[in-house]
């Protein structure tokens, strides 16, 4: 076994160890792992895309943003995070529009921001949102996991060969299946259900944890970078790992917020919204 091979596995475990561990726990817990990986993110993308060499003033203040949401996650305060967040891309898109600067400022911001707080929202502080989250990460796991297998297989035709040349369709099908698969298996080990609305939900999040990816492989073939970073020991960067996890968290916090507006009453966790318990 090879060097970099042994740091990319002992990496691996430990950080599936702190997020799993993050997620169990919950609570204060996890929403200051969310908070730490939106900042983060946020550093990646100002340093791939060069905003503190291309705007510097729009870049502290895309920092004081970051702080501002990253804090409210941390400390619970989901309505006010969701209000800066807002608050932030406008003013930030308003400054690109007149001065004439990048926008991939704002676009860092809400990208950064809403990873956070999906993050966060979807965890919650109850047994759904404990659930749920484990949802998202077994569709995106197995995703991954069997996409890359299944394509290394199969073959076939390229997905977005533009974008990322090794992906295929066949690995995305599979990821796919996987997902369906491995995500309603986590959901009914805890809750009886009859209907395809989990199946259903889990391919959605697949398909968006490919998207997910397949952006993040645009911004850095747009940029001439390999990896986001060299934060991770063997792994590359933040962006590189959770890539596809925040895509498909932000779907299932977007839709939640959809399938929540076409109620009235009571306000309900994500988990019990997305997971109908």
């Amino acid at each position: 076994m090879s060097r970099e091979l042994r740091l990319r596995i002992i990496s691996g475990i430990i950080l599936a160890a702190i997020v799993l561990a993050a997620t169990w726990y919950g609570g204060s817990g996890f929403r200051l792992l969310a908070a730490v990986i939106g900042l983060l993110v946020y550093y990646e993308w100002s340093t791939i895309s060069d905003l503190h060499g291309r705007d510097p003033q729009g870049n502290a203040l895309g920092w004081l943003g970051l702080v501002l949401i990253a804090g409210a996650t941390a400390l619970s305060e989901s309505v006010y995070s969701i209000e800066v967040l807002a608050a932030f891309v406008a003013v930030t898109a308003i400054m690109v529009a007149i001065r004439g600067k990048s926008w991939w400022l704002p676009g860092g911001i809400f990208y950064s921001g809403l990873t956070a707080i999906a993050l966060a929202e979807i965890r919650d502080d109850d047994f759904r949102g404990f659930v749920l989250m484990l949802f998202v990460f077994a569709t995106v796991w197995a995703t991954d996991i069997f996409a890359y297998f299944v394509g290394r297989a199969i073959g076939g035709p390229k997905l977005a060969p533009s974008i990322s040349p090794g992906k295929t369709w066949s690995g995305a099908i599979g990821g796919a299946i996987a997902a369906v698969i491995a995500g309603t298996a986590v959901v009914w080990s805890f809750f009886s259900a009859e209907d395809l609305w989990i199946p259903l939900l889990a391919l959605v999040l697949s398909v968006c944890s490919q998207i997910g990816d397949l952006f993040e492989s645009f911004v850095k073939r747009k940029f001439g970078v390999k990896d986001s970073s060299h934060l991770i020991p063997g792994h590359g960067g933040v962006m590189d790992r959770v890539d596809g996890l925040i895509f498909a968290c932000f779907a299932a916090f977007l839709l939640a917020i959809v399938i929540t507006l076409t109620m009235s009453g009571e306000t309900f966790s994500l988990g019990g919204v997305l997971l109908g318990v």
